[in-house]
């Protein structure tokens, strides 16, 4: 185990050796890549040559484009492949409090192709000038009224140069009888303002209304709560993007981008400032009485300072106990002139003053412990107390933080339905940027959302469908990305060869069984024989079991034959006794003199 785990550091250590390697290679031999690239020039251009037609990657598959057609009732539809600006009215105006040179709306508009377009043919409004005003605007085919149906609103940006600061967004202009399209400017009143912005590192989607006060008349403008998505990629991938916007009679919304739901909320809650004001608000008469105490806690008037508290005490004070270092060059600056400096040879001294060297540090305080005068270090006074204070207590007198009354507020109003704004006839894009060549297309206004949908499908769906097919897949990718930092290969070798190498490693390797001729050495015993052991044991355990059942059967069995035997030996001995007294007569016989046998000598 330990050499496996050897192993896999020594690996991930080689691996990242050699991208830092790479990396330091990369700086020290620039110039010399320069170089053999020159070299090799000729010598690629001939293996270019000779390679054959069939050994090029198969062409990517093409998606041929279509202008869209809108599928239901639309109130306004614009995709730009007719390659005119017929319908679109430039504006001629002028911004009010504006130097001259800045003021005219003389931004370049025209329709082109998209750079680096996969869809050729397909064309769009494109903003060509930066540091510019630009405003265009042109009719909706009827006004829209914000009544029983919902408003859709959607179209396409490319920001094809990246984008610095400056907007995208579209607006939607109240239908009034002073619009006049030919002098459309910033402040001409609108309805609607929806679409991207960015300025700096603040990525915005706009989604702006501007409700009628029915008390007053005027106009306000609500901003919709800021998206919890990031933004920060639909600006700087320089990709074509969807931006739609839905709003319902029932004062819900919600905000798309590429199909995908970034924000939503309701006009009545989700608005800032809120579209109805509070029913109450604070008296702006209200004046706050001279005795009212807001101190929570108020210095102890009790207090008194301690006749022992120093308030002269410094809070630093030199350490007594310090020593001069040995070696200490007190005669010697810390810095002197240069000896080497030389006085510039267009040196003035009427007009420059006395040239005087410049200061370098003393060389022979390098060595020294320090130069100069020697002083003590200074240390924290243990004696130091600072300025006394009396200790902070409760204020008794403590009334809390004033407030002003709360009176009706004299301007309250409930709009209920701020669904019900006022009336579109136009649209227009009304910008400043500082970026170029910005990229609108497909412009669709209309209150079904599968039209919508289906706008999408056959516009920005097609678009991303070319892209799709254009960009190579993620091994392609990583293969040209190699081909440009050849130290990835590296990095691809750790990343798949590695985990394969520990998978086969620690799965397919088991425990090694030890040889036969192993267990001849030790007295190990094989596995057969632990098996055979193993049986034995059990074979042995089932038979002492039977035999203790067999004992507890003879001991039962012997202590029923036990009883039987003692009365048995009883009626011997009763035998015997009477047998006795016969053999005693016959032994007495037998040892008579009579009956003794003549010994021969």
């Amino acid at each position: 185990m330990e050499l496996k785990w050897l192993l896999c550091v020594t690996l991930l250590a080689l691996g990242i050796l050699a991208v830092q390697a790479h990396d330091t290679d990369e700086d020290n031999d620039a110039d010399d890549v320069v170089d053999i690239e020159d070299d090799l020039d000729d010598g690629i251009e001939d293996v270019e040559e000779s390679k054959s037609e069939t050994s090029s990657a198969p062409p990517a598959p093409k998606v041929t484009y279509r202008p869209p057609v809108p599928t239901g009732e639309v109130y306004f539809v614009e995709s730009f492949d007719k390659g005119t600006l017929d319908g679109w009215v430039l504006s001629r105006a002028k911004k009010d409090d504006t130097d001259d040179e800045i003021a005219k709306y003389d931004g370049k508009w025209e329709v082109q192709d998209m750079k680096e377009t996969k869809l050729p043919g397909d064309k769009g409004l494109v903003m060509v000038t930066r540091a510019k005003h630009h405003a265009i605007s042109s009719k909706l085919s009827k006004p829209f009224v914000f009544d029983t149906k919902p408003l859709i609103i959607q179209y396409e940006v490319n920001f094809q140069n990246g984008i610095e600061c400056g907007g995208a967004y579209v607006k939607l202009l109240s239908k009034t009888p002073e619009l006049n399209l030919d002098q459309f400017h910033d402040k001409t009143p609108y309805t609607i303002m929806f679409g991207p912005d960015k300025c700096g590192e603040d990525y915005k989607l706009h989604f702006i209304f501007r409700h009628k006060n029915p008390k007053t008349g005027k106009y306000e403008e609500k901003h919709a709560k800021r998206p919890d998505a990031d933004l920060k990629t639909y600006f700087t991938d320089k990709k074509t993007h969807l931006y739609t916007l839905v709003l319902n009679p029932d004062n819900s919304f919600e905000i798309l981008v590429d199909q995908t739901v970034v924000n939503s909320g309701n006009l009545l809650n989700d608005m800032s400032p809120p579209v109805n004001p509070p029913r109450e608000i604070e008296d702006p008469n209200d004046q706050k009485p001279e005795d009212w105490d807001e101190r929570p806690k108020i210095p102890d008037p009790d207090a008194v300072k301690p006749d022992d508290w120093d308030e002269d005490a410094p809070a630093k004070v030199a350490d007594e106990n310090a020593v001069k270092p040995e070696g200490w060059l007190d005669d010697e600056p810390e810095y002197v002139a240069d000896p080497d400096a030389e006085k510039p040879e267009d040196w003035d001294e009427d007009m420059d003053g006395e040239w005087e060297a410049p200061q370098i540090a003393n060389p022979k305080c390098e060595t020294a412990p320090g130069c100069g005068t020697w002083q003590r270090p200074m240390i924290d006074n243990p004696n130091y107390k600072g300025k006394w204070k009396p200790p902070m207590i409760d204020n008794v007198n403590y009334q809390g933080i004033w407030k002003p009354r709360k009176i009706p507020n004299p301007d309250f109003f409930e709009d209920l339905e701020p669904f019900k704004m006022t009336p579109v006839s136009a649209v227009g894009l009304e910008l400043w940027s500082m970026t170029s060549d910005i990229f609108f297309d497909n412009f669709i206004i209309c209150t079904d959302r599968a039209v919508a949908d289906d706008w999408a499908s056959d516009g920005w769906g097609l678009k991303k469908a070319a892209d799709g097919a254009a960009e190579p897949g993620v091994v392609g990718q990583m293969m040209a990305a190699a081909e440009e930092r050849p130290w990835l290969w590296v990095v691809y070798i750790l990343t798949v060869a590695l985990p394969v190498f520990l998978v086969v490693l620690f799965c397919c390797s088991g425990k090694k069984q030890p040889s036969a001729a192993e267990y001849k050495k030790t007295d190990a015993p094989q596995p057969d024989v632990v098996d055979d052991e193993k049986e034995e044991e059990k074979d042995k355990g089932e038979k002492e079991e039977e035999e203790e059942e067999e004992d507890a059967n003879e001991e039962k069995l012997g202590s029923d034959a036990d009883l039987g035997s003692a009365s048995q030996e009883e009626e011997e001995e009763e035998e015997e006794e009477d047998r006795k007294p016969a053999s005693e007569e016959e032994e007495t016989v037998n040892r008579s003199p009579r009956n003794r046998k003549p010994r021969k000598d």
